[in-house]
This record gives structure tokens, sequence and C-alpha cells, in this order.
């Protein structure tokens, strides 16, 4: 029963892996499409609905993590899902104004090729149970850059959408109201600016560490 369920898993892990590479290539391929095309302006709605698809279902590594199918800790998967899925939704969706700025470009190019290799690299492990060894490098050294480029591409974006938080007032809620409650989206977002400031330096230090034990562990074998 036991090698059952391991298979069941091995099988569903990959499909999610290779479906969520499909899914980040096309995101690639439709900004540098665009980008040559026409520029940065538009890169935005070309990438649009695989970017929502692809970020959207990595909530299901959360999961994956509390049900033990990874043995990728939830306090490391949770800020950096978290992160993406609110510049996803909560900046690139709710606020048009930023879509046509250079950042975004930037942004789904860094998340793009950082996720191409992380899905490919896990793909070839629960489907053939190994990854190359060019595969596993580019795993653990690419965020060297990529990660640099994506979390200036997110505070900048944030930044950018704080004048339109501010106008417009959505996801607001002012006192009174019927739940006796306020929040300012706003001053919610500068929250998040300031908790990049600690936050981007301890996960680059982090992903230090799993690149020297990933590296030293392949040398070994």
């Amino acid at each position: 029963m036991a090698g059952f369920l391991a298979t069941i898993r091995r099988l569903y892990l990959s499909i999610y892996n290779w479906t969520l590479f499909v899914g980040w290539v096309q995101v690639f391929y439709f900004s540098v499409k665009q980008l040559k095309e026409s520029g940065h302006q538009q890169v935005y709605n070309a990438v649009e609905r695989p970017l929502q698809f692809a970020q959207t279902a990595a909530v299901l590594e959360i999961l994956h993590g509390l049900v033990g199918f990874v043995r990728s800790p939830v306090t490391a998967t949770l800020p950096q899902i978290g992160s993406r899925l609110y510049l996803t939704w909560g900046i690139l969706w709710s606020f048009p104004e930023v879509r046509n700025h250079v950042l975004v470009s930037s942004l789904v190019i860094s998340w793009s090729i950082t996720e191409i290799i992380r899905y490919s690299f896990y793909g070839m492990k629960e489907a053939f149970g190994f990854a190359p060894s060019l595969l596993l490098w580019l795993r653990y050294s690419t965020f060297l850059l990529l990660y640099v480029t994506g979390i200036t591409s997110e505070v900048g974006l944030v930044y950018l959408a704080l004048p339109y938080m501010k106008e417009s007032g959505k996801y607001s809620f002012r006192m009174p109201n019927k739940w006796n409650f306020s929040f300012d989206y706003l001053y919610g977002a500068m929250l998040i600016l300031a908790i990049y400031v600690p936050g981007s330096p301890h996960m680059y230090r982090y992903m230090l560490v799993q690149r020297s034990k990933a590296l030293s562990k392949s040398k070994k074998e």
C-alpha cells in the first residue's frame, strides 16, 4: 500500500511540476515576443492569463508542504508565494496604471526564468528520480542574479502603485461600518514594503545556505 501511495504522489507531483513548467514557458515566450515586437508597454497584456494561472497554482505548494508531499518548509514557501500572489493580484491585476511600466517586464522575465528552471528540475526528479548536474547548478545559482532583479521589480511596482491606491481607495474600509472595522490598503502596502527590508536579505541568505548544501551534496555523489 505504501508503495502504491508513493507512486501516486510521484505521478501527481510530476504532472504538477510539468504543468507549471509549461505555464511559465508561456509567460517567458509571450513576454520576450512582445518585447521584440512592440516594447515593454504591452508585456502585461501578453502574459496576463498564463501568469495568473501559473502563479495562483503555486498555492498548492503550501499544501504540499503541510501534508508532507515535499520537504520544503512552509515557513520558507509561504512568504515567497504570498508576495508573488500579492504582486500578481493585489498590484498588477488591481491597478492597471502600473502595467505598462518597464518593471513589469523585468518582473515576469525574472520570475519565469527562475520557475522554468525550478519546475523542470523537480519535474525531472519526480519523473525520473534524478536531474542533470547542469540543471542542479542552474536551480541553485541563477537566483544570485534573478532574485535581485525580481525583488527590485516587486518593490518598485508596489511603490509605483501607492498613489493609485491613495486616489482610488480600492480595498479600503472606512469607519463607520457594520463591522466596526477599518482598513487602509495603502498602509497595508507600506507595511509590506517595510517587510521587504529585513525579509529580502533573510530569504537571500536562506537560499545561499540551500545552495551550499545542494552543491556540496552533489559533489559527494
